[in-house]
C-alpha cells in the first residue's frame, strides 16, 4: 500500500455509506447512454453491455462513478436546475458520500468489490453536451474510475460501502 493509499485509508475510516442513484451503459462510442435499473458486473472488465467491458481487461477505467452532489454543483455553475446524468457519460451516479474519499480505496456495492483507481477527468465533449463552459464547470467534479475485483449484480438503490483496510494490507 502506497503512502497516499495509507493516508486516504486512515482519514476515511468509517466513511458513511453512499447509495447508487443511477446506472448507465455506453454501448459504443458517442452512442446515447442506456439507462438500466440493474447490471451484471464482470470482474476485471466492467459492466456487461458497456463498451469498456469489451476492451482488454486490466484497465484502470473499467467503471466510472460520479456523485449526485457534484452533478448538482455543476448544474448550479452552469445556471441550470438539473443535468441528465447521461450527458456526463459516467456509468454510475452515487449519493451521500464524498466520492473523492473513495480514491485509492476498495468499496463494495451489493457484494461486488471495486477499487478506485483514478480521477475521471472531463473531456472537451462536455461543452458539446452541457453548453459553453461545460468542460470548465466539470473540472474537479468528473468523478472517479474503478477496477472491478469481483463479479455480481448491482442495482439502483444499493449501498456503496468503503472497505476499511488494516494498515499494511495491500489494496
Amino acid at each position: 500500500m502506497s503512502a497516499r493509499q495509507k493516508l486516504f485509508n486512515k482519514i476515511t475510516q468509517n466513511l458513511p455509506p453512499g447509495k447508487v442513484e443511477w446506472i448507465g451503459l455506453r454501448t459504443e462510442r458517442r452512442a446515447p447512454m442506456t439507462l438500466v435499473e440493474r447490471v451484471e458486473v464482470l470482474a476485471g472488465r466492467g459492466l456487461k453491455g458497456d463498451r469498456s467491458a469489451a476492451k482488454a481487461s486490466g484497465s484502470a477505467r473499467q467503471v466510472s462513478f460520479i456523485s449526485l452532489e457534484h452533478i448538482q454543483a455543476v448544474a448550479r455553475l452552469l445556471g441550470k436546475t438539473q443535468i441528465d446524468p447521461a450527458l456526463l457519460r459516467r456509468n454510475i451516479v452515487i449519493s451521500g458520500v464524498n466520492i473523492h474519499a473513495l480514491r485509492y480505496q476498495q468499496f463494495t456495492i451489493n457484494g461486488v468489490l471495486f477499487e478506485a483507481s483514478a480521477q475521471c477527468h472531463p473531456c472537451s465533449r462536455m461543452d458539446e453536451n452541457l453548453g459553453a463552459g461545460g468542460h470548465a464547470a466539470m473540472l474537479g467534479h468528473g468523478g472517479i474510475c474503478a477496477r472491478v475485483l469481483s463479479e455480481g449484480d448491482i442495482h439502483v438503490g444499493d449501498a456503496v460501502i468503503k472497505i476499511d483496510q488494516p494498515e499494511g494490507l495491500a489494496g
